[in-house]
This record gives C-alpha cells, sequence and structure tokens, in this order.
C-alpha cells in the first residue's frame, strides 16, 4: 500500500515539474548584472571642479560600465541551399558452353550444354536541401563585463507570457563601443559571438516526438 502510494505521488510530483520547465538555453553568460559600486566621494573643498563627481557636460550616455543597458536590435536573415547527386551502373554477362571434348565422361549428355546470364544494376541518388530563417525584434541587455581591451559582454532575456506559454527571447556576445548608435542601440550583426534565441515553455513540439513508453517498445519488435 505504501509502495503504491510513492508511485502515485512521484507521477505528481514528475507531473508537476513538467508543466513548469524552462527552455533550454544556448546563452552562456549570467542575464543582467548589477553596477559596481560607486567610491563615497569626500567631502567638498570648496572648489567648483570635484575630481570624485567630475562628469564632463558634453559626455554621451553610451553604456561603457558594469551595469549599463543597450538595445539590440535583431535583424537576422540566413538562407542556405544544398544539392546533391550520384549514379552507377554497372552491367555483366556470362556467356559458356561444354564443347566437343574426347574422352569426357558422360560427354553424350553434356555436350552441348550453354549457359548464358545477364545482370544490370543502376543507382540513382538526388537530394536537395534549403534552409531559410528570418528573426527581427530588439531585445535590452546588460553590461556584465568589460574587457581590457573595452569591448563590452553583454546579455539579456525577455520574457512574455502569452495564455498559456511563455515566450523567451534571450541574447548574448560582444559589443564594440564604437559600434553603438545613438540611443544605446547596437545591429545584432555588429554584436560577436551573438548567441541569439526564442524559445517558449509551450509544448507544441512534443507532439512530433515519441512518447518513451512507444520507444521501449518499437526497440526490439520489428515493424
Amino acid at each position: 500500500m505504501n509502495t503504491s502510494r510513492t508511485f502515485g505521488l512521484l507521477v505528481v510530483l514528475l507531473g508537476l515539474a513538467g508543466c513548469g520547465t524552462t527552455p533550454s538555453t544556448i546563452v552562456e553568460h549570467p542575464t543582467s548584472a548589477r553596477p559596481q559600486a560607486q567610491v563615497t566621494p569626500s567631502a567638498g573643498n570648496g572648489a567648483i571642479y570635484q575630481a570624485t563627481a567630475y562628469r564632463p557636460l558634453f559626455e554621451d550616455r553610451r553604456a561603457r560600465h558594469v551595469g549599463d543597458v543597450l538595445t539590440i536590435v535583431i535583424n537576422e536573415k540566413t538562407q542556405a541551399g544544398k544539392q546533391a547527386s550520384s549514379n552507377a551502373s554497372k552491367n555483366s554477362a556470362v556467356d559458356s558452353s561444354i564443347s566437343a571434348v574426347a574422352g569426357l565422361p558422360l560427354k553424350s549428355l553434356l555436350q552441348g550444354i550453354g549457359l548464358n546470364a545477364e545482370a544490370a544494376t543502376s543507382y540513382d541518388d538526388k537530394s536537395a536541401l534549403n534552409s531559410s530563417n528570418t528573426f527581427s525584434g530588439s531585445v535590452s541587455v546588460t553590461v556584465i563585463e568589460v574587457l581590457p581591451n573595452g569591448n563590452l559582454i553583454v546579455a539579456g532575456e525577455k520574457q512574455i507570457a502569452l495564455d498559456k506559454g511563455t515566450e523567451y527571447v534571450r541574447l548574448s556576445g560582444v559589443v564594440q563601443p564604437d559600434t553603438i548608435q545613438a540611443g544605446n542601440t547596437v545591429s545584432s550583426a555588429k554584436v560577436a559571438d551573438a548567441r541569439i534565441e526564442y524559445r517558449t515553455s509551450a509544448k507544441f513540439d512534443t507532439a512530433e516526438v515519441m512518447g518513451w513508453l512507444g520507444r521501449f517498445f518499437l526497440s526490439f519488435i520489428p515493424l
């Protein structure tokens, strides 16, 4: 009795875990980072210029520190195609007979018997593959780390809950400060080592995957 209850509880827990599963990700970095703590400014000495609180009047607001936010404009379009073909053929023929040979046993029965055989094999294979993908949108990311050469490692995530599913847009990569445009925007084409993904927690794709029980039986049952 206790075994059946334990099994039932395990099934319920597995079902609940499946309902709240977050889709896997290819983004390796954390999707946010807190800015570094600022040094406490020292007391003013009465002068107009204070080194600890100085900021140029015409300094732009481009992201350059850990914790700064910038927007990546996603405009990705990929297209690939492949065609291949191969063919082969082989013909063979055999023609033999037993001629008149003196001293051959049972020559009266075997003499004149002939054997003819022909075989032909042909092979023709053609394949074509075309792939086209378009991904457009925007996502705000956070500066995770500033490299010694000034480049910025950025990462971010956007979650959109629609009805029974949640959509995840994630991005990570390396941004060169010179490519940051007005409004702190960067084209995804200018992001190095970019990892861009769009995932959903909805189980639409599970209909295409055979259940584990079916795979178990089909592993040893020939069909």
